[in-house]
């Protein structure tokens, strides 16, 4: 059970600081995407051990099976099926043996009625065999011979050619994120490069009189740059190379000419810090004065993360995200993420997919900021009864919320809590 829903946010709504124009995070977004400029990313040719995390550009198809041989599925006995029906451990089938087969050959010996050869995983099945007995349900009488105790029906155990892949199957379509399984397939049909689009080039800036650099012992007033790192680290793990361009002085001259000389060598810009209400703010100004179509919102119906700022100049997204770590985290999520995903030549069938989402109950009562979506760290445990999410509770400011929790919960901006005990989607760091 919920609590009541409360009212929806619309846009031209003014917040509590007085900004017009606040928007739902999914209709900010939505505006954001809609005012991308269709483009495609280069592309490059790349050995598959190189391709881990690219965008596949072009369809593989298999030009054979695999396997292209009948192989064992396990250690056992390569015989003929219909010699051990009706076999058991009070009435066990006799059969004879024959040579062993060993792995990587191609057996010369012919499997007739009544016959049987010893077979490792993965060998290749002898001519006349369709199926392989377990060792574990035969008994060796002599060094000639074995009793079968239970039966097994054609091709049990057994892998059949082009069960695996077919010759023609498409084997990664363009379009997906290249998976470690997604490389083992390639290299079990023969392919050893692919054609991926190349990794996009992320601008992070980082402004504020008070920001120093993580290796400075910072004086009273200052505090280590964080917010860097954490996005270069998200975006390393999407894929995307991060140029991290160091920090910068809330001045309009200096944060302009960054934002400018970004623009030659990046798909995109990061800002972190000068978004909210200030008189120090000028992040909205800059991406207004150099962009068109500039600013496409500024604000929005999200906890945390309320000041976050999306434009576009020319081709190029520019995000002004809040200073505070677990904000940036959010509007990562929310924003940056599904931008990522469309400009990277992913198809749309793929968006979304790969992240990891569980299901737990939640552990207490919660409430949220009447109309904004609000995105809450929790904890997991593993109870006798299932997984609990517990809220991990601090504010946006503290990285450490961050570090403790393993994943967030949304509570969506027409509801204002959500009840103990409630199932909810978990979406996992």
């Amino acid at each position: 059970m919920r609590y009541a829903p409360c009212a929806v946010i619309i846009d031209g709504m003014k917040d509590m600081l007085g900004r017009k124009d606040v928007v739902s995070a999914d209709a900010a977004l939505r505006l954001l995407l809609e005012g991308l400029p269709a483009r495609v990313p280069g592309v490059i040719r790349l050995p598959i051990e190189d391709a881990l995390g690219m965008i596949c550009a072009e369809d593989v198809k298999s030009i054979e099976e695999l396997p292209h041989f009948a192989r064992s599925t396990v250690d056992g006995y390569a015989v003929t099926a219909e010699d051990t029906f009706g076999a058991s451990e009070a009435m066990p089938a006799y059969v004879t043996l024959s040579k062993e087969i060993f792995m990587g050959e191609s057996p010369r010996v012919v499997v007739s009625r009544g016959i049987a050869c010893k077979i490792p995983t993965g060998g290749m099945l002898p001519q006349g065999a369709n199926a392989v007995v377990m060792f574990e349900h035969v008994q060796k009488v002599d060094e000639s011979m074995i009793e079968v105790l239970r039966p097994v029906v054609p091709g049990e155990n057994v892998i059949q050619p082009g069960e695996d892949v077919k010759k023609g199957e498409m084997v990664l379509q363009r379009g997906r994120r290249i998976r470690p399984q997604d490389i083992g397939a390639c290299a079990g049909i023969g392919v050893t490069e692919l054609k991926v689009y190349e990794r996009l080039r992320a601008s992070i800036i980082s402004s504020g009189d008070e920001i120093v650099p993580a290796e400075t012992s910072p004086a009273l007033g200052q505090v280590r740059d964080i917010n860097s790192y954490v996005l270069s680290a998200m975006l390393l793990a999407e894929g995307a190379v991060p140029l991290r361009k160091g920090i910068f002085r809330d001045d309009y001259g200096v944060l302009r000419a960054v934002v400018e000389s970004s623009l030659v060598d990046s798909d995109f810009i990061i800002l972190s810090g000068g978004t909210s209400v200030g008189t120090k703010d000028m992040i909205a100004r800059i991406v207004d004065d150099i962009g068109n179509p500039g600013i496409v919102f500024h604000g929005v119906s999200l906890k945390p993360g309320k000041p976050v700022i999306g434009g576009l100049i020319g081709k190029v997204p520019v995000f002004g995200l809040p200073g505070h770590p677990a904000a940036v985290s959010v509007c990562f999520d929310v924003f940056i993420r599904p931008v990522l995903e469309r400009m990277s030549g992913m198809s749309e069938r793929s968006f979304g997919h790969g992240r990891n989402m569980i299901r737990a109950r939640l552990s207490k009562n919660v409430s949220s900021s009447q109309g904004r979506e609000e995105h809450m760290r929790v904890v997991i445990e593993e109870r006798d009864d299932g997984l609990w999410a517990v809220p991990v509770l601090g504010k946006s400011g503290l990285i450490t919320t961050l570090v403790k929790a393993d994943g967030t919960i949304v509570i969506p901006l027409n509801i204002n809590g959500v009840e103990a005990g409630e199932v909810v989607d978990v979406r996992l760091f």
